[in-house]
């Protein structure tokens, strides 16, 4: 998910990651606690819009390659201006 990658910045798992180790080993405040949900909406926040990109770039063909991709897809796409039909 290269677009989810770009979205997510390193910094932000890092800190997460780093939080994460450190409620394990020793708990955290009610600070780093508050922190650590924040950097959770976030990530969640960034991840879903990635994934919701790539969601509506998709385009479905069976296997007779006539294309089925689902029309509430077709419509996004039509409304971004990524489709002529």
């Amino acid at each position: 998910m290269k677009g989810a990658a770009t979205l997510i910045s390193k910094e932000l798992l890092a800190r997460i990651n780093e939080l994460a180790h450190k409620a394990k080993a020793e708990g955290l405040t009610e600070l780093e606690e508050a922190e650590r949900q924040e950097l959770r909406q976030k990530y969640l926040q960034e991840f879903r819009a990635g994934f919701r990109q790539q969601v509506e770039m998709l385009q479905v063909y069976d296997k007779d390659g006539k294309e089925v991709t689902p029309e509430k897809v077709r419509q996004v796409q039509r409304d971004r201006g990524l489709r002529d039909d």
